[in-house]
């Protein structure tokens, strides 16, 4: 393993922070869900919310330092995973974005503000329409939940074969 190497393909340090903090909101983001569907309390689904909101603007902000942040040198490799990977980042970043929108529709359309923390709340700026929320909602459990699974899965797997299989430092990039 080459010192020099790793130094020069370290993604910068604010690039590195939206990512783990990123990786922090989903799981907590997550967490709120399965407490919620496992425990008989509302404060979960509040959480679960004001979390998601706080991704979605996290996502934003991350998206705009990506525009302005440099990229490290690329990893070798064949260029089939190179496209593979970029598809893979991208398709993370659009369902991290698209997945707490269809979350905030569903709740807007079902007539509901959402309280982001008790600090502030995101009123019911739509006309309430029940078919509306229903699509939003099944947007948000049964299309963009199991793609963002998928996607999480594939990211991870993916540092694990570069970490262990090709034994390249990839995760070394971003730590």
């Amino acid at each position: 393993m080459n010192n020099t190497h790793s130094n020069l393909t370290k993604w910068s340090f604010a690039s590195r922070f939206f990512h783990w903090i990123s990786a922090i909101l989903l799981l907590i983001t997550w967490t709120m869900i399965f407490l919620y569907d496992n425990l008989d309390s509302k404060l979960y689904i509040g959480l679960h919310k004001a979390f998601g909101v706080s991704l979605l603007f996290w996502m934003i902000a991350r998206v705009i330092n990506r525009l302005f942040s440099k990229a490290p040198p690329a990893v070798v490799m064949p260029k089939w995973q190179m496209l593979l990977s970029q598809l893979s980042h991208f398709a993370l970043y659009a369902l991290l974005i698209a997945m707490p929108i269809a979350g905030l529709l569903m709740s807007l359309y079902g007539g509901r503000p959402v309280d982001i923390f008790g600090i502030f709340q995101i009123p019911v700026f739509v006309t309430p329409d029940r078919g509306l929320a229903r699509l939003f909602n099944d947007w948000h459990t049964d299309i963009i939940w199991p793609m963002i699974i998928a996607f999480t899965v594939l990211h991870i797997g993916a540092a694990l074969y570069h970490q262990f299989v090709k034994k390249d430092n990839l995760i070394a990039r971003i730590k």
